[in-house]
């Protein structure tokens, strides 16, 4: 064989392997940020199971006319917040943008966390069996958004280190495949409430 025929050979031999290199690192990335969205689908079913329950909770306090009044508008108020983010991919590839709907989603959290508690208060309004059920439906909703956010960060971390390691990073680049934000919670929840009696 010529030197022409020889590197003609190797330069599809080179070609190739950049050819699958490139295919394989792309579907992998696809895959990837389809599984960092389908996550993050199951943590917006569970807010929006939420944000379903939370009117028939705030239907049922308000037959207890001595309710405080001001609970109820902050659940409203928190509720509306949450109705006016939606989360689309910019969203999750916008740390600032994730951090905005985060907190709109940990304040509405807080709010239903104080009208449980003022809700104790109310003897026949914890007896009441309508409220019972509201309640433990949810108790259940707040633990499945945390477990889906868990498993939405964890799709999150697998991707970024995907698309940051050598040499995903430069395909990544010309693929336009960006990092995802992680949910973060809300500042100072690291540390316990002060519970006094």
């Amino acid at each position: 064989m010529n030197r022409g025929l020889w590197f003609l050979v190797a330069l599809g031999v080179i070609g190739a392997i950049i050819y699958f290199n490139a295919k394989g690192t792309f579907n992998k990335m696809v895959t990837s940020q389809e599984g960092v969205e389908a996550q993050w689908a199951q943590v917006e079913n569970q807010y929006q199971r939420r944000a379903d329950l939370i009117p028939n909770l705030v239907e049922t306090v308000k037959g207890y006319k001595d309710f405080e009044s001001e609970t109820l508008t902050g659940v409203a108020e928190a509720r509306s917040k949450v109705g006016q983010l939606t989360v689309s991919k910019e969203v999750l590839e916008n740390p600032e943008l994730m951090a905005r709907f985060s907190d709109a989603q940990n304040e509405l959290g807080q709010v239903l966390n104080r009208l449980m508690s003022v809700a104790e208060s109310y003897p026949d309004l914890k007896a009441n069996e309508g409220f019972s059920d509201l309640r433990i439906q949810l108790e259940g909703t707040e633990n499945r958004i945390s477990v889906a956010r868990d498993r939405f960060n964890e799709a999150a971390r697998a991707h970024n280190t995907m698309v940051k390691l050598f040499p995903n990073n430069i395909w990544a680049g010309i693929f336009d495949m960006d990092e995802v934000s992680y949910f973060q919670s809300a500042q100072g929840t690291e540390q316990a409430p002060k519970v006094e009696f």
